[in-house]
């Protein structure tokens, strides 16, 4: 009989292959004009682009963002709910005003959510997906 120790946590870390997040990838019916907005809203250049896919690409922070062709789709209609939104990006931003009035002369809309903060303002991107700029 072995007196060795076993330790599940190990186990299952070694059973856990590496994953890792490669790309958010935004669903809409203009991937250039929604890449257009994110790469002004974000200050990020496109990195490939073709009629229906356009990626963005920041190598000083890791940031990687694409639009995918979705003709059809329907944007979330929060926050009534009747269309759920399903997903939303948080971006932390030192000064809310500075970076408001920045997302809104980018073409985004603001939004008033059912629970307004102090600490996080919402707006929609011009495909009506919603995004949240959050206090840093």
């Amino acid at each position: 009989m072995s007196d060795a120790i076993v330790d599940p946590a190990a186990d299952a870390a070694a059973a856990t292959p590496s994953i890792k997040l490669g790309v958010v990838v935004l669903d809409t019916p203009d991937p250039a004009g929604s890449a257009a907005f994110y790469g002004k809203l974000l200050g990020v250049e496109v990195a490939a682009a073709d009629d229906d896919w356009v990626s963005l690409h920041s190598a000083a922070n890791g940031l990687r963002l694409a639009f995918q062709l979705a003709p059809n789709l329907i944007p979330p209609t929060w926050p009534d709910g009747e269309i759920p939104q399903q997903f939303h990006l948080d971006l932390y931003v030192e000064n809310l005003d500075a970076a408001g009035q920045h997302a809104v002369s980018s073409g985004a809309r603001p939004v008033e959510g059912p629970d307004p903060s102090p600490d996080f303002r919402t707006y929609l991107d011009p495909a009506g997906h919603p995004f949240c700029l959050c206090q840093a």
